[in-house]
């Protein structure tokens, strides 16, 4: 635990991934309030509102064989995706690092009768195994790993699938990335919120390693009562398109494809999408 003082006396910026590796997903407080945040339809930081989700479930129909397919959703939060595309007669896993997450994704799949199998493992270690007509990893998640994590990553994923299946991924795009290391500080008071439960003073500072190509941010959660100080940071690594296009290429993938986002459209949310597929036997 932190203290005021510590703030003041902090360097910055920050090395990345020198302050962790990530901020709390696996926290089983930290993951219920992640779970709100999913489910609001008031934004669409955390997952997409309904809405959205419903087009960009139609179009990744349109990217993928048609049910009954297999379908692996890497980060899969509470499986917004994979119950949706349940509905339409698929089937398939879901993994993710939330352990609220994975316990209403459970009981949703559950509860509608659905064929889904979901885990809860970390994807840097997660084996999710063979015979999938699609994988999808998805709302920039690609970007939160280390580089050679993010290549073991896609390489299971390429593993994962029959030939000819697809892999859809949507990266945060480079300036998005760069963009966000470049934010100016802030600061606001919760009476509750994303990082604790108790009222607080949330305070976010943003840097850019250009050696790395890395952004980072800082948050400091000040406890309104004690003065406590708890630092959570997140790294971001960016890539422009022609090396993404080479990780799916080194790792086996060919017929690589791009799209502005997942329904086709032009949207301003730092986001885009490349497809790649699995090779047919000869």
């Amino acid at each position: 635990m932190l203290s005021l003082s510590d703030i003041v006396a902090r360097t910055s910026p920050p090395q990345p991934w020198s302050e962790g590796d990530n901020i709390p997903w696996n926290d089983p407080d930290f993951s219920e309030r992640m779970l709100a945040e999913h489910l609001s339809q008031q934004h669409d930081l955390a997952s997409r509102r309904s809405t959205l989700i419903d087009a960009q479930v139609a179009s990744i129909r349109e990217l993928i064989a048609p049910p009954p397919g297999r379908v692996l959703d890497l980060a899969c939060g509470p499986g917004l995706y994979l119950s949706r595309l349940a509905r339409a007669g698929y089937s398939g896993v879901g993994v993710d690092f939330s352990p609220a997450s994975i316990r209403h994704a459970l009981a949703d799949a559950h509860a509608h009768g659905h064929e889904l199998e979901f885990r809860l493992e970390d994807l840097r270690t997660t084996l999710p195994g063979a015979g999938y007509d699609a994988a999808l990893l998805l709302y920039g998640q690609l970007n939160v790993f280390r580089r050679a994590e993010a290549r073991s990553i896609v390489a299971r994923a390429f593993e994962s699938l029959n030939p000819g299946g697809v892999f859809v991924v949507e990266p945060q795009t480079y300036d998005q990335v760069e963009r966000s290391g470049h934010a100016e500080p802030s600061w606001s008071s919760h009476r509750a919120g994303l990082f604790s439960a108790e009222p607080h003073l949330l305070l976010t500072e943003s840097s850019w390693d250009p050696s790395t190509r890395t952004s980072t941010k800082r948050f400091f959660v000040i406890n309104a009562d004690t003065g406590k100080v708890t630092r959570h940071a997140l790294s971001n690594e960016a890539y422009t398109m022609n090396e993404i296009d080479a990780l799916l290429r080194d790792t086996g993938f060919e017929k690589i494809q791009h799209r502005p986002s997942l329904t086709g459209e032009n949207r301003d949310d730092g986001l885009c999408v490349v497809i790649g597929s699995a090779p047919l036997r000869s």
